[in-house]
């Protein structure tokens, strides 16, 4: 599996940070209209999208959203709260990058981090914090065994 789920096998602490990227597709957005059920014709029809006054077709913001998902499974994170705030259009083909940082961690493996996703050009999309529970030693040594039988 991946380097975040080593990490999270290893421990994670204060100060940890985390990259990925991602770029939607066409594809990934009417999979997310399908699934979401957000028919929101900004997010499917180019002269609606237009006519609110974006360059195009946009990408939905929950689904920008996923890329601080991802990272979250990846580290055994169940999240408890997301606070979301959505700064700029994402459009197909921009390559996103995703950043997150654990702010804290306090004794009973509670922990909250902070998270921008920008695009392209570097702009913020999206901006977030999160808090959640981190994997305790017990599921810790789970995740390593199931590592063990991906191998």
């Amino acid at each position: 599996m991946s380097t975040l789920r080593q990490k999270a096998i290893e421990g994670l602490e204060e100060g940890d940070t985390f990259e990925i990227k991602r770029t939607f597709s066409d594809a990934d957005i009417a999979q997310f209209e399908a699934l979401s059920r957000d028919h929101n014709p900004v997010h499917s029809d180019a002269m609606y999208a237009e006519a609110k006054g974006f360059d195009g077709v946009i990408a939905h913001g929950l689904l920008t959203a996923t890329l601080i998902t991802e990272i979250g499974g990846q580290l055994g994170w169940l999240a408890t709260s997301m606070n979301l705030r959505f700064k700029r259009p994402v459009y197909i083909g921009d390559e996103l990058t995703c950043v997150w940082k654990i702010m804290a961690i306090d004794e009973g493996n509670r922990a909250q981090a902070e998270v921008i996703v920008t695009n392209s050009c570097g702009l913020a999309v999206l901006l977030a914090e999160t808090t959640g529970l981190i994997p305790n030693d017990a599921e810790r040594k789970l995740l390593a065994s199931m590592m063990v039988d991906e191998i």
